[in-house]
């Protein structure tokens, strides 16, 4: 039931407008169950988890579970919490004043009882917005129970004169804050064992235990707790008995192909109007991007049980678009296009987001960033040009022979990072077998993504041993593999 919250000030009003009463429960799941009748998202901006994650969340609303999301870092856990706003109704009546949202119609606390006692149908009534209905904690080492549940404050007792028998010198913790809202603990693992004790009666019985009081607050709370499977060993654990208690436990994922990836990056990377409209980015960089992570993932240097964050591939889109940003200041030009060199700018956004094992340790955090780029361009190289590691069975000519020649009757080729555009493509165009290559297996590619394309080509060799690639301080040079052997010969 719609109501004129504008008109509505007092209990009386409320009374003789109709109004019910409903938990937070009953309120996610009717709102839902109508979203669903209505065909209507109710979880837009969460992408890849269609057919997975988004049903088996929609189940847990019917069924009035309390939930926990259980995944690695960077999988949207805390966003999702955070949609669950939307199924909430714009508007709930609170009595003015009171510190735990009581519903004028069913109150809980000791305050909104005996002012609806006193004031009878002339109770002032307040309403609350379904924004103001969400209250997020990071479960961290020095959390106490009186942060969550509440303890005595003397300096009420003092200012009010009371007994710290009286129940009315407690200070609320932020749960029983949190009464007819969404209550979300991040990384519940990492909440000390005794303080996950606390927890137990409030999601059995739905009241609180503080001191030595004898107060039962049946609090309504929607509770979404996030946890990571990596803290279960690090760094603690969900206890057996609170876990028995929460209604679901619900798996989520990283994208399963790039282009639900591109989606989420796409919609998550800060970018500004002027990097938008001069910074042309080709699909094939677009692609690249994301399959750096897919590469991350399944790295021999890198921690599988740590994940590799969705964050990799958003902030280093937003690294990609600054190092061409940098181009475009340092040559004054007003536009440019992505280059495959500008994927040295994305390392230190790599090597922050990645956990190395051993192995990878002694490659160094840099080493394997470089190592990721260049797998994930061996990775898509046989989608645009032949495979060289096929060609290699057969008994004939590569198509890659006179591409490889002109570098081993040449001294090298460098290309600078902070040349113009006209420049770097004046200096690709100088290789003619680089150019029949891209007009052969690639004919109808945009004009815009000619040169990338045309420097990827260059990567796929050097990824597949055919030629070098040295890295300097203002460039990247390609020469023939042997070149520098031989020099010293």
């Amino acid at each position: 039931m719609k109501l004129d919250h504008t008109k509505i000030k007092s209990l009386g009003d409320l009374q003789k407008a109709g109004y019910q009463s409903r938990s937070i429960k009953d309120e996610l799941r009717e709102n839902l169950r109508e979203n669903i009748k209505k065909d209507k998202q109710s979880f837009e901006g969460v992408w890849g988890y269609e057919h997975s994650v988004i049903p088996e969340l929609e189940r847990a609303i019917l069924s009035r579970h309390n939930i926990n999301l259980l995944g690695l870092r960077g999988q949207a856990k805390t966003r999702l919490a955070r949609l669950m706003i939307g199924l909430l109704d714009e508007w709930i009546p609170v009595v003015k004043g009171s510190e735990i949202n009581d519903d004028p119609l069913a109150p809980i606390s000791r305050y909104a009882r005996e002012l609806i006692r006193e004031h009878g149908d002339d109770t002032p009534i307040s309403w609350l917005h379904r924004e103001d209905r969400f209250s997020e904690k990071l479960a961290t080492p020095d959390v106490t129970v009186a942060d969550l549940i509440g303890d005595v404050d003397p300096i009420k007792a003092a200012n009010l004169k009371l007994s710290y028998a009286d129940d009315r010198v407690i200070h609320f913790g932020m749960i029983p804050r949190a009464n007819r809202c969404i209550f979300v603990i991040n990384e519940l693992p990492d909440l000390q064992a005794r303080i996950q004790v606390s927890l137990f009666n409030i999601l059995q019985e739905g009241d609180i235990q503080i001191r030595g009081f004898k107060l039962r607050l049946p609090l309504d709370v929607q509770f979404i707790f996030t946890a990571n499977p990596e803290d279960y060993t690090n760094r603690g654990s969900i206890v057996t008995p609170l876990k028995d208690r929460i209604g679901s436990q619900i798996l989520t994922h990283y994208p399963e192909d790039i282009d639900v990836a591109k989606q989420i990056t796409e919609q998550e990377a800060r970018l500004d109007d002027f990097q938008k409209k001069a910074i042309h980015i080709p699909d094939l960089a677009r692609n690249l991007l994301e399959q750096i992570s897919f590469e991350a993932r399944n790295s021999e240097y890198i921690d599988a049980k740590s994940g590799v964050s969705a964050r990799t591939s958003i902030t280093g889109y937003e690294n990609l678009m600054s190092t061409a940003e940098h181009r475009i200041l340092a040559t004054g030009e007003e536009t440019t296009s992505i280059r495959l060199s500008d994927f040295m700018g994305l390392i230190p956004s790599i090597t922050g987001k990645i956990e190395l094992v051993y192995e990878g340790e002694q490659e160094g955090a840099d080493s394997v960033a470089g190592i990721l780029i260049e797998d994930a361009v061996k990775t898509l190289f046989g989608q645009y040009f032949p495979e060289i590691r096929k060609l290699e069975h057969k008994d004939t000519t590569s198509p890659y022979d006179e591409l490889v020649h002109w570098f081993f009757e040449g001294e090298g080729f460098e290309l600078m990072d902070d040349v113009s555009d006209k420049e770097y493509q004046a200096k690709l165009d100088r290789i003619p077998a680089l150019k029949a290559l891209l007009n052969e297996y690639q004919p109808e590619i945009k004009a815009a993504d000619r040169y990338f394309m045309m420097e990827f080509l260059l990567w796929g060799l050097v990824v597949h041993k055919k030629l070098s690639k040295h890295r300097f301080s203002k460039g990247l040079q390609f020469k023939d593999p042997y070149g520098s052997y031989i020099s010293k010969l």
